[in-house]
């Protein structure tokens, strides 16, 4: 994709095609961009499920027309019986990553659901949700194309997956795993969402079908039960925040990693950096993110264990400033962090009232933890998973904890009137990708859908891999790459378009009412705007 789409009445924009058509006939139908989200979070669950679904969890960054923003806390936490005793008493010193043991924190994407359309409610009568979820039934029931991605990720997976015999006979066709472009139905993913919007949202949490959740999660070795369903919740949060030259940027708070992302470019709109994709540039927003990610790893997850606070980090401007000063601009900082992995979501929609929503779902890894509920067509996430079974330290496995949070949905306000939601998925690489896709726009005047489709960069590991280097995609210019070389730093050349840099998103609304999107050539989607 080259060009920049616009229009005027209302846009969305998503990693699958088929969930932007649905999100755009809710807006065309007089929805408003909470309940476009919602249907396409729905259709995500059915036509991209190795990424999301209902068994994974949600943050949602809403910027409203009088300069509010809101921000959906849809995470769930650890069981109430996932302790760290549990995984001794397994003989493991580390939560896996697949089976039952890594299915231990509860999923909170359909409170999220439920949230922002009682967000909705208040500015109009919502759609009925039978509407909303009308899409997603459908492919569920009737059957979806299966996307590359999809099929190439279950092949490369299947050692990890093959231990689950429901996944495999949920994803096999004569005991063969389904390839690219074969038509996979969920029916019992069918009969959920035909449930839910029977019953309603809570339904999920509270009620027959969460029993039926608990009952297929206990069969499968999780510690979660349904008693955890009820005490789940999502919450209302105040986003975080951070001014630079021209505009206010914001994103979501703990557990999740929205702080390095604004810190990230809070510490760049210090640096000098004249040319887009140029040394500088590059340089510049690397080292910013080892300073931003320093900060993250010593110091972010569940918000109730924190002992810095993510604002006042942001508000540091004489702390920020130290930091730019400690960038060498001719060397590289040597960096060896543990990288924070996962993939996800990142949808996008905007009203013709001007409601901007920024909404990011996620089952964590790829197939999450590979437990497919059998009764009703749910993959759960591994997101506890990322807990860590030592006592006392970051992160550390508590019953009832929230877990550290790759997701982070970005939001941006411009001094004159524009309005920009953006994201994308990509575990370590996401504040990367946001702050590459939002200097080149927003910095370097780089048409939006350029600014996304152009070659991208990656310090760190993300879909696997294991290596702190510095990934970029081929196409950037071979003097900046040597320049990049002798400074340091250890650069690994990736294809063009790697699947690896994440699928990115973004709308932007001008104060005239004009709608620009931009889709990731990298993933199944399109923007689309009427």
């Amino acid at each position: 994709m080259l060009h920049t789409v616009r229009s005027l009445r209302g846009m969305v924009t998503s990693p699958h095609h088929l969930a932007s058509q649905a999100g755009l006939d809710i807006l065309r139908e007089g929805g408003t961009a909470l309940e476009a989200t919602v249907a396409m979070g729905a259709a995500l669950s059915s036509v991209y499920p190795h990424m999301t679904g209902l068994g994974g969890d949600a943050f949602w960054l809403i910027s409203w027309p009088d300069g509010r923003s809101t921000v959906i806390d849809a995470c769930g936490a650890a069981a109430m019986g996932a302790s760290r005793a549990l995984y001794q008493e397994a003989g493991l010193t580390d939560i896996p990553w697949r089976g039952g043991l890594a299915a231990n924190s509860m999923a909170g994407a359909v409170s999220g659901w439920e949230k922002a359309l009682s967000l909705s409610a208040s500015i109009r009568p919502n759609l009925p949700l039978e509407r909303l979820l009308r899409d997603a039934i459908h492919y569920a029931e009737s059957g979806y194309a299966v996307s590359d991605s999809e099929a190439s990720l279950l092949h490369e997976k299947q050692a990890e997956l093959s231990e689950s015999r429901s996944f495999l006979d949920a994803y096999s066709s004569s005991g063969t795993l389904v390839s690219s472009g074969a038509l996979r139905r969920n029916p019992a993913l069918a009969r959920t969402l035909r449930q839910l919007a029977h019953d309603g949202l809570d339904s999920f949490y509270n009620g027959a079908l969460a029993r039926t959740l608990a009952e297929d999660l206990e069969n499968s070795g999780s510690p979660l039960r349904q008693s955890d369903f009820s005490l789940h919740q999502a919450q209302l949060r105040k986003s975080l925040h951070a001014s630079i030259k021209g505009a206010v940027l914001y994103n979501t708070p703990p557990p999740t990693q929205g702080v390095a992302s604004l810190g990230i470019l809070k510490i760049f709109d210090r640096i000098a950096a004249d040319q887009v994709d140029g040394y500088d540039h590059i340089h510049g927003l690397v080292e910013a993110t080892k300073r931003a990610f320093i900060f993250r790893n010593r110091h972010v997850g569940d918000p109730a264990w924190m002992t810095r606070s993510a604002q006042d980090f942001l508000d540091d401007d004489a702390g920020i400033a130290q930091l730019t000063d400690g960038i060498d601009m001719r060397h590289a900082m040597p960096w060896d962090a543990r990288s924070q992995m996962g993939d996800t979501t990142w949808m996008g929609a905007i009203d013709s009232s001007g409601v901007a929503v920024s909404m990011i779902q996620s089952l964590y890894f790829e197939f999450g933890s590979g437990v497919f509920l059998p009764q009703t067509g749910l993959v759960w996430q591994n997101r506890g998973s990322s807990f860590r079974l030592e006592k006392g330290a970051w992160n550390s496995l508590e019953p009832g904890r929230k877990p550290f949070h790759t997701l982070n949905p970005a939001m941006a306000r411009f001094d004159d009137g524009r309005t920009m939601v953006y994201g994308t998925m990509g575990g370590e690489g996401q504040p990367q990708t946001q702050a590459a896709l939002f200097t080149r726009y927003a910095r370097y005047g780089v048409a939006l859908q350029q600014a996304i489709t152009a070659p991208r960069w990656l310090l760190g590991r993300t879909w696997g891999e294991d290596s702190s280097s510095l990934k970029m995609e081929a196409g950037f210019d071979t003097t900046v790459v040597d320049q990049l070389r002798q400074a340091g730093h250890d650069i690994k050349i990736v294809p063009a378009f790697s699947s690896i840099m994440g699928h990115a998103g973004a709308l932007v609304r001008h104060a005239g009412g004009l709608i620009e999107g931009a889709a990731d050539p990298r993933s199944d989607g399109v923007a689309a705007g009427f």
